[in-house]
């Protein structure tokens, strides 16, 4: 049974289509990289699945429980699109960490606020905060970075950065993890311990979609690749088809300019 299954999803900005009629699945465990121009829907699409913008149509289902339909677009509550989010993991291609918070508070603040609301907070705060420490602390050594968790974002490097917003990510357990473009902002020694990571990830069976200009890497750890432009889905399958042996025109095009 797939994790996720997207149907039909379309959003609109004013008078532009940004994406129309956007299908596909990913099963457990699997890596699907999604490639294209700039401009072409990919970091749309990694906002509607995070409900950090409401489509216009179409449908989002994770494991088997539909999250959104444009049959049912009712309004709902901000507590419930929090809820529905907890579904995905999404790493920004800015890092967007809190600069007052030290790389562990970063990890752990969301679980912390999330604590707050169960019934027995006050009773076990103690020793509720003390776990969440303990998992953040241990999602930053997975990281690579046991010896900085009291660091601020400034004293860290990009990568280094980045990294603790995977963990940050991780820490809340998601179904699956989100990245947009999440070396772009890395030169290429620092995009080397990013992509690491992802590897490792990958290896793990972590469920993940990654936007991302990296073909080599799509190539080499992605289970599936999705080619967008113009706010459709050109192409699909495996890294093995699309990269070696790509149907559409478009997508020879655009893989031609990126081997050049």
């Amino acid at each position: 049974m797939s994790i996720l299954e997207v149907n039909g999803l379309g959003k609109r900005f004013g008078n532009t289509e940004v994406l129309k009629d956007i299908s596909f699945t990913l099963d457990p465990g699997h890596t699907l990289a999604i490639i294209g121009s700039s401009g072409s829907g990919k970091t749309t699409l990694l906002r509607c699945l995070n409900f950090l913008e409401t489509p216009d149509a179409g449908s989002i289902v994770v494991s088997g429980q539909t999250l959104w339909s444009a049959a049912d677009p009712a309004t709902q509550s901000e507590k419930e699109v929090r809820k529905k989010r907890l579904h995905f993991g999404l790493v920004f291609q800015g890092f967007n960490l809190f600069p007052q918070y030290t790389a562990l508070q970063n990890v752990t603040l969301a679980g912390q606020l999330l604590a707050k609301e169960r019934p027995d907070f006050k009773q076990n705060k103690k020793a509720i905060f003390a776990e969440l420490e303990e998992q953040g602390r241990a999602l930053l050594d997975q990281m690579g970075l046991s010896q900085r968790a009291d660091h601020y974002p400034h004293q860290l490097s990009g990568g280094q950065q980045q990294r603790v917003a995977i963990a940050r990510a991780l820490a809340l357990k998601p179904d699956i993890l989100c990245f947009d473009e999440p070396t772009s902002a890395l030169d290429p020694e620092l995009t080397g311990e990013v992509l690491r990571v992802l590897r490792e990830l990958a290896d793990q069976d972590t469920t993940m979609v990654i936007v991302t200009h990296e073909m080599a890497f799509a190539r080499d750890v992605a289970d599936q690749v999705l080619f967008m432009d113009g706010g459709v889905v050109v192409e699909e399958g495996s890294p093995e088809q699309v990269f070696g042996n790509p149907r559409e025109e478009r997508t020879k095009q655009f893989l031609a300019r990126y081997s050049n």
